[in-house]
C-alpha cells in the first residue's frame, strides 16, 4: 500500500522509480526526495467520447501524474481522507472524491444510465451525483475525500443496504443499485434532504459511507 495516513486529513505516499500516481491537482502539500509532478488529462476505458460527455456534464477532475523517488503528502480542502484498498476489482467513484490512487489501476469511465438504466440518469439528476463517474480497476489503493470520516458498509447476498444519497462517496464489487422512494421518520420531522429518495444497493461487495449530507 502506497498511502499512510498521518492523520484524518493527511497520507503520505511512497513514489518509486518506475512507478506512476495520480493525484488531484492542488492536493500536494509537501514532498520529499526526486519528484516530478505533470498536468495529466485522462479520458479513460470510454475514449474521447467518455471525456467529451464528462466535460459537458461538467464532472472532468484535472488530474497530476506524480513519478520519482520519495514522499509526496496528500491533503485537499480540509476533507477527511480514507484510504480504499482494491482487490483486484471495481472501484465506483465520483471524480471529485479522489484525493490520488495507484497508477496500477485501469481508469475508465461510466454512464450512470448504463449500470442503473433510466433510474441511474434519474438519480444523477434528483441526488445530485454525478451522470458520469469514474471506475478505478485492478489492485492498488485508492484515497478518496469526504466529509466527517467515512465508515465501510459490507453489501452481502440478501443483505441489501440503503444509503442516502447525499451520504453515499463509493461502492466496489458485485452490485446492483437502483434509487427508492424513502419516506420516513426524516422527512416527517423535516430533516431528511427534501427528495425523500435512497440508494438500494444490493449484490456482493461494499458501500462507502460519510458522516454528513454535504457535498464536495
Amino acid at each position: 500500500m502506497p498511502f499512510r495516513e498521518i492523520n484524518s486529513k493527511m497520507v503520505e505516499a511512497t513514489v518509486v522509480p518506475g512507478q506512476k500516481m495520480f493525484s488531484q491537482r492542488g492536493a500536494m502539500l509537501a514532498y520529499r526526495g526526486e519528484v516530478a509532478f505533470t498536468p495529466n488529462i485522462q479520458s479513460g476505458q470510454g475514449g474521447m467520447m467518455s471525456m467529451i460527455g464528462r466535460r459537458m456534464a461538467n464532472e472532468a477532475t484535472p488530474l497530476m501524474t506524480v513519478e520519482g523517488n520519495g514522499t509526496v503528502m496528500f491533503g485537499h480542502g480540509g476533507h477527511h481522507i480514507h484510504v480504499i484498498n482494491l482487490p483486484g476489482d471495481t472501484l465506483y467513484v465520483e471524480a471529485d472524491r479522489l484525493l490520488a490512487f495507484d497508477g496500477t489501476l485501469q481508469q475508465g469511465t461510466m454512464f450512470m444510465g448504463s449500470q442503473g438504466g433510466v433510474m441511474g440518469m434519474v438519480r444523477g439528476q434528483v441526488t445530485g451525483q454525478g451522470l458520469f463517474t469514474t471506475t478505478l480497476t485492478g489492485h492498488g489503493a485508492v484515497a478518496v475525500m469526504a466529509h466527517g470520516g467515512v465508515i465501510e458498509l459490507p453489501i452481502t447476498p440478501g443483505r441489501d443496504v440503503h444509503v442516502d444519497p447525499q451520504a453515499y462517496v463509493a461502492h466496489h464489487g458485485q452490485v446492483r443499485n437502483k434509487l427508492s422512494t424513502a419516506l420516513g421518520w426524516r422527512e416527517m420531522v423535516g430533516r431528511g434532504s427534501g427528495e425523500g429518495f435512497q440508494l438500494e444497493l444490493s449484490g456482493s461487495g461494499a458501500v462507502y459511507v460519510q458522516a454528513s449530507e454535504e457535498k464536495l
